[in-house]
């Protein structure tokens, strides 16, 4: 990247000045080309990545296990020897093993290829934008597309993309606290200039990359781009992120190195009993004690639970969420409760008009297509009251314009077939008086039907004691009862003038009004809402709506939600700050809804709940947010409506600002975290049939019941495949009826662990018996080196067989044909592919050879077959009979 400095001292000069220096226009900002050619220049406006590694470097970090480079040693010391013996079948070993070596390595850099991929695609949904002006029009673009002398436009909530001077500043407050240490936000102010000397704390015509706009608005011109940004010249330790492995990479890591110490105890037994006390030369012993080492320890765990991880992540974004890092899609599986604010999340905000009433005629009606004329006439004056206004897209899309609670009237006339431009036309504005706080109500005059109608809206309680006419007691009754159901009530009044005058007041006439009706307005919540907090409670997870809105509306949604049951409480932030933290924490299971609480308020909820020892999601859209975000087990922003600082201080970004993406987001890291399981169940089981096959028979006869090579061959073909495929299982339709996994369990909970290795003994015991059924049997009468061939090459079927056999019982508790066998694509791919490898290697002559594996009748392929076939029958049993707890927990 390139870092070539501009060369001026932006904050010693006036703006005008900086423009001139940087060859750009306030007005117009610079043109396409200008930018494209700066962008050339000064290079992309990022900070310098750690570089990546090269494909070969990353092939080569495959051969750092320890156990790969003895497997290679051991290797390089056959091929000695069969170069010392001149025997061409003595390099076929050596030779498989290197192979089958690269072609692990090889899938191991596909393996990371593809994680990386994953979290790259990841990154770059989630990479800050900036609002720039470019040849006079205002548009957005990606942050790293930022060159000097683009004009930018900064607001509230958004990150500084890059260095820049003020042009134009209204309020304008900065936090700086990364680049300064300054805890209080910088005041900033455009006109200024500073000495050349000023520190970065005094530099106030200045805004800095990495900060951010805390309050106010600004217009500035970027002066530095990339490296050459103060975050880049002082940041040498930003140099790219580092990578860091989750709590569970973590564990299997600690996990993998354990076994090797139980390996390689295991592996020195072996040598000295195949050596010493069997039958075996010491390279053959050593090869075996190698081999088993190797195919003992499950070295792609970690890669694979990456991608799992990774593709988990991927498929969340699909669903309307974007993690930010792998660690949170861990977490999101214990989640066990969810904070959500109320507008937009769980409602749709957008104000709707749902019920009104018209005082003349006592008509009371839900809104339709087809009212009745008296609450059409009601509508008809209460469009002429609104500067609101609807436009319809050709797809029918909405477009609002205004005050949500007149788009809202606008709307319901539009339904009776009556359309704002065409009332205006019908009957138009002669004057108005502008609503204001004090009067909480707005008048206009219009020419309705050729008389002079003033119409007011505004609130009951400020227009009843100026109507003369109307039924102004049952209206207060309805006005009540409307707002316990969490409906805005306006009132609509007019009165018939003899004239216009001159400049309308409010004295004169907003007085003997006629008292026309109430119409009733909520933002309705979500369909999908309701389902999900259903969802929520049967999954063990307590939803709590926190919201700015008056506890009378909030507990009015909450309670049609589900959120706010029987019992539950509602209070108000003035309530809330008369509690002390530990008050709280007492009664916040008790608490369901909080309303009109500021966003430090989250912050003491989300402490309360985490102090219960509950694993907390919370939702924010504002800067004001971010420190609750940031305290949250899960803070998710909005991705609509939240600010740029929200969106990063938070784990979970929603595209689509919904609720129900939440619970979605749930749902599938509960579904991760349970397929995670399985690679680890699936994995660790068939490995340790391995280690405890060649262990016993090792111990016991004396003798290999399986070669290192063919070892080597199984662990590649039917572990590597089979994993990644469970690792795609589709989400359990059960998953969301479980209670919350607690944070600090461990990945062996719920019996995982003692399945494992009752399951690895079990598969030890048929390989052993198909070894000595080959051996002993197939084998009787036969030389004693060919007997040992039959013994190893059912060993070798039946317990490469059992692991394709056993990827299928991983997939779930309950039974392959209630969940249905086949319903996993990419399980059925993989077995099909390890079936064609294993039958390559078993049944075509010079393949078989080369794995010293013999060729057999008929009959013993099937009892080879037979037997690899048991463990599905002895777990679909236990399934049955409920004798596996649910190994998701």
């Amino acid at each position: 990247m390139s870092s070539k400095n501009t060369g001026i001292v932006p904050h010693n000069q006036s703006a005008d000045d900086v423009l001139r220096s940087l060859e750009s226009d306030r007005s117009t900002g610079l043109s396409a080309q200008q930018a494209a050619e700066r962008l050339e220049q000064y290079g992309p406006n990022e900070l310098r990545q750690k570089k990546k590694k090269t494909l070969i470097q990353r092939f080569l970090d495959q051969f750092k296990d320890v156990m790969i480079i003895i497997l290679l040693i051991a290797a390089a010391i056959s091929f000695v020897i069969a170069i010392e013996e001149g025997n061409p079948k003595e390099f076929f070993e050596p030779i498989l093993i290197l192979a089958i070596v690269i072609l692990n390595a090889i899938m191991g850099v596909s393996q990371e290829s593809k994680a990386e991929k994953a979290l790259d695609a990841l990154k770059s949904l989630s990479a800050p934008h900036a609002r720039v002006l470019r040849g006079g029009k205002e548009s957005v673009v990606e942050a790293k597309e930022l060159v000097p002398g683009d004009i930018i436009l900064l607001e509230a909530g958004d990150f500084v993309p890059a260095d820049a001077r003020l042009i134009t500043s209204a309020s304008l407050k900065s936090e700086e606290s990364a680049l300064t240490g300054e805890s209080v936000p910088s005041e900033k102010e455009a006109s200024e200039t500073v000495d050349e000397n000023a520190p970065l704390g005094d530099r106030i015509n200045m805004i800095y990359s990495g900060c951010s706009v805390t309050y106010g608005r600004a217009v500035a011109v970027v002066t530095s781009t990339g490296m050459d940004t103060q975050m880049g010249k002082i940041a040498g330790m930003l140099e790219g992120e580092k990578e860091t492995a989750t709590p569970l990479q973590l564990k299997l890591a600690q996990l993998g190195k354990y076994l090797g110490f139980v390996a390689l105890a295991a592996c020195a037994v072996v040598f000295i009993v195949g050596f010493i006390f069997g039958h075996m030369d010491w390279l053959e012993a050593f090869m075996t004690a190698v081999a088993l080492a190797v195919s003992a320890i499950p070295e792609g765990l970690p890669a694979v639970v990456t991608i799992v991880l990774s593709i988990g992540v991927q498929r969340m974004v699909s669903r309307g969420a974007i993690i930010r890092s792998l660690p949170a899609v861990e977490t999101l599986g214990s989640a066990s409760v969810i904070c959500s604010d109320k507008t937009g999340t769980l409602t749709q905000n957008k104000m709707t008009l749902v019920r009104a009433w018209n005082a003349e005629s006592d008509d009371d009606e839900a809104i339709s297509e087809e009212n009745t004329d008296s609450i059409r006439r009601l509508l008809r004056y209460a469009t002429l009251c609104c500067d609101g206004s609807v436009i319809l897209g050709e797809d029918g899309s909405q477009t609002l314009i205004g005050d949500p609670t007149e788009t809202s009237i606008v709307w319901a006339a539009h339904l009776n077939g009556m359309e704002k431009d065409a009332l205006a036309e019908e009957s138009p504005r002669l004057a108005e008086i502008p609503f204001d706080s004090d009067r909480k109500m707005m008048t206009t005059i219009c020419k309705v039907d050729g008389r002079i109608i003033s119409v007011t809206k505004g609130a009951l309680d400020s227009i009843s004691s100026r109507c003369s006419k109307g039924n102004v007691e049952k209206a207060a009754a309805l006005n009540d009862e409307m707002s316990k159901k969490a409906l805005r009530v306006i009132t609509i009044a007019y009165r018939e003038l003899d004239s216009v005058p001159e400049a309308p007041t409010s004295e004169e006439i907003e007085k003997d009004l006629t008292l026309l009706g109430l119409v009733g307005m909520i933002d309705p919540p979500r369909d999908e809402a309701k389902v999900a907090v259903g969802e929520c409670i049967s999954a063990g997870i307590r939803p709590v709506m926190i919201t700015g809105d008056h506890v009378v509306t909030a507990s009015a949604i909450a309670a049609e939600l589900g959120i706010l049951q029987p019992g539950g409480e509602a209070i108000t932030g003035v309530q809330l700050s008369e509690m002390t933290d530990e008050q709280l924490a007492e009664r916040v299971e008790d608490i369901s809804v909080y309303a009109r609480v500021s966003p430090e308020d989250k912050i003491r909820i989300v402490k309360a709940w985490q102090s219960k020892g509950e694993i907390v999601s919370m939702t924010g859209d504002g800067v004001n947010d971010a420190p609750a975000l940031k305290a949250a087990d899960i803070g998710c922003a909005m991705g609509i409506t939240g600010t740029d600082v929200a969106k990063g201080a938070s784990d979970m970004t929603l595209t689509d600002d919904n609720f129900a993406t939440i619970v979605k987001a749930v749902r599938e890291g509960r579904g991760i975290y349970d397929n995670i399981r399985k690679v680890v169940g699936f994995l660790l089981g068939t490995n340790c049939a391995e280690i405890l096959t060649v262990f016993f028979v090792t111990l016991i006869f004396g003798i290999a019941p399986l070669l290192s090579m063919q070892l080597l061959w199984i662990n590649l073909v039917t572990d590597s495949l089979p994993a990644l495929a469970l690792g795609m299982e589709p989400v359990d339709k059960d998953i969301m009826k479980r209670k919350p996994r607690p944070k600090d369990e461990g990945i062996f909970a719920h019996g995982l662990g003692m399945r494992i290795i009752l399951q690895g003994v079990m598969f030890a015991l048929l390989t052993i018996a198909s070894f000595l059924i080959g051996w002993k049997v197939l084998g009787a009468g036969q030389p004693a080196e060919t007997a040992e061939m039959f013994g190893r090459t059912m060993a070798f079927i039946t317990l490469a067989f059992t692991q394709c056999f056993h990827s299928f019982n991983m997939r779930s508790n309950h039974s392959l044909f209630s969940i249905g066998v086949f319903t996993n694509k990419y399980l059925n791919y993989a077995f099909l592919g390890s079936v064609a490898l294993m039958l390559l290697v078993t049944l075509i002559p010079p393949v078989a050879g080369a794995f010293a594996l013999a060729a057999l009748p008929f009959k013993f392929y099937m009892i080879a077959l037979g037997l690899a076939f048991v463990p599905v029958l002895v777990m679909e049993f236990s399934k049955k009979f409920g004798l596996i707890a649910h190994q998701e927990g």
